[in-house]
């Protein structure tokens, strides 16, 4: 979270830990990885196609 907000955002790392809670929760979810959570189907399907990869 510090790396991400200090190098990513151009925070002063003084900066970062004055944040308030309402800042924090926004660079939380700024960090947070996007888009569709993996369902069970889908990790099946992963695990077919490339299970066997390092094998």
């Amino acid at each position: 979270m510090f790396v991400f907000a200090v190098l990513r955002l151009g925070l002063a790392p003084d900066a970062f830990w004055a944040l308030s809670v309402c800042e924090w929760r926004a660079i939380m979810g700024a960090a947070a990885p996007q888009g569709e959570m993996m369902t069970r189907q889908a990790l099946l399907n992963l695990i077919d196609n490339h299970g066997k990869t390092n094998a």
